[in-house]
């Protein structure tokens, strides 16, 4: 039987809200339940087909994750989003990339 993704969201959403109540205790307010859906979609169900995965196979993987590994995939997600030369104009990064011959009086 084929749920579609969207109804397996909804589905789900006793065990994503009870696992944000969790992280809250833990101190990690700000995470969403959208967040905790991503992370389930790109991490820890990525290698399935979503849409034939049995409900109770769902809420059990959600219910399971700890705060540890949520926040080091969280953390990489970001560090792999950043533009760590969003600050530098174009010139600056030229600069900064250019190859340059080094000083020889150093």
């Amino acid at each position: 039987m084929s749920i579609q993704f969207g109804e397996l969201y909804s589905h789900a959403m006793p065990a994503i809200e009870s696992k944000r109540e969790e992280f809250k205790l833990y101190g990690y307010s700000t995470v969403t339940n959208e967040e905790i859906w991503k992370f389930c979609v790109r991490r820890k169900w990525r290698k399935k087909n979503i849409e034939q995965m049995p409900i109770h196979e769902i809420v059990n993987s959600i219910l399971r994750l700890s705060a540890a590994e949520f926040m080091t995939f969280t953390q990489i997600e970001e560090q792999r989003d950043a533009n760590w030369f969003s600050d530098l104009n174009s010139d600056e990064l030229q600069l900064l990339l250019s190859p340059k011959a080094v000083d020889s009086k150093g």
